[in-house]
């Protein structure tokens, strides 16, 4: 078995004295690992950091083997991630969240969204936008997706405020207003990918919406709370987030 794809470097972790077992994100072949041989080395540790992109060629005798890679190096962006603790809580939080995904199970639009996120960390308004869409897009790719094409109650599909907790479905403005208390704040942004997030209200209210289904349909049945380090990306993006 062999095959050859664009990856993303998520973890590394010891393997023997002088190799190393290596996480990717594949764009075709989803979050897989792999041994790299001499993966230890001073000569191979540049290459090998969290963030860093990659061509990943894997080889092994049978699909259902762990297998060897041997990557060649697309972009060191591991060198500008750790430069960034925003960045670094992003990375680490998607890595969590990629883990909820059943290896090897493809998933390439959730690998052009990491790619997105690798190359806007420096821009924190545009790096929290990105990782919104890429909670709402795990959540649908987990089978948990929102509806926001119509009203839940009037069937409308215009002027869409909220999110029914218990249905996921949007609710216009008119009919959520008597019960806001009980909905959740749907930004407008969300609905469109052409829309940019209008104030840091509109992202604390995206990570709310997520996180909240996140929490119910994910971490809560799998035993699991939610990661630390999202709460701290999110406090620290919205403190530096900063509208023009």
């Amino acid at each position: 078995m062999e095959w050859c794809d664009n990856a993303i470097i998520l973890g590394i972790r010891q393997h023997g004295e002088t190799s190393a077992v290596v996480e990717l994100m594949t764009r075709d072949h989803g979050r897989h690992l792999g041994i790299v041989k001499g993966g230890r080395s001073r000569r191979m540790q540049p290459l090998m950091q969290p963030g860093n992109r990659v061509e990943a060629h894997w080889r092994a005798r049978l699909d259902e083997h762990l297998g060897m890679f041997r990557l060649e190096t697309v972009d060191f962006s591991a060198a500008r991630v750790m430069q960034m603790p925003l960045a670094l809580y992003g990375l680490q939080t998607v890595a969590a969240h990629l883990r909820l995904l059943p290896e090897r199970a493809p998933h390439p639009a959730l690998y052009e969204a990491l790619q997105l996120l690798l190359e806007h960390f420096a821009t924190p308004l545009l790096f929290g936008e990105i990782l919104l869409r890429f909670e709402m897009l795990l959540l649908e790719e987990l089978g948990f997706g929102l509806d926001l094409t119509c009203c839940a109650a009037t069937g409308s599909k215009e002027d869409l405020a909220y999110v029914s907790p218990k249905s996921a479905r949007a609710v216009c403005r008119a009919a959520g207003l008597p019960w806001k208390e009980k909905l959740l704040v749907l930004p407008s942004f969300l609905r469109d990918v052409d829309r940019h997030p209008d104030s840091l209200d509109d992202i604390r209210d995206g990570f709310r919406l997520t996180g909240f289904f996140l929490a119910r349909h994910v971490w809560e049945p799998r035993g699991l709370t939610a990661p630390s380090l999202r709460a701290g990306l999110v406090d620290r993006l919205l403190r530096n987030a900063v509208f023009l």
